[in-house]
């Protein structure tokens, strides 16, 4: 998966056609949740925004809850058991559906401000 760490992994999140991001999910954060993620990847799907704050992906990934919180910060990734949403927080936010914290954007988070209806996610491993 990642050369480094086998607790932390790197992959890259793309705007499809407008901006690649960097994004590292981190086993120990929430092992039985960034397994399934990482299993599942790549991930591509609509891009969505909720409110200015947080921009997110639906997936098909079923796997419950760990170590859930209300409170996320700049930059944090989420995962939102009940969808299978995976979560990118654009500002720091308290949320109302606890969600479990997987990662961190690490690169270029500014771009997703510029979400917009129609464009597409897609997470794959760094290097492909």
């Amino acid at each position: 998966m990642s050369a480094g760490s086998v607790s932390k992994l790197d992959l890259v999140l793309s705007l499809k056609g407008k901006a690649t991001l960097g994004l590292e999910l981190k086993r120990h954060l929430a092992p039985k949740t960034v397994g399934g993620v990482i299993r599942s990847i790549p991930v591509e799907g609509n891009a969505h925004m909720m409110g200015n704050s947080i921009a997110y992906v639906d997936t098909a990934i079923k796997t419950g809850g760990e170590k859930l919180r209300t409170q996320f910060k700049k930059g944090d990734v989420g995962f939102l058991a009940t969808n299978g949403a995976i979560c990118f927080f654009v500002d720091d936010v308290p949320v109302t559906k606890p969600m479990t914290l997987i990662g961190k954007i690490t690169s270029n988070l500014e771009e997703l401000r510029n979400v917009k209806p129609g464009d597409i996610f897609a997470i794959t491993q760094a290097g492909t």
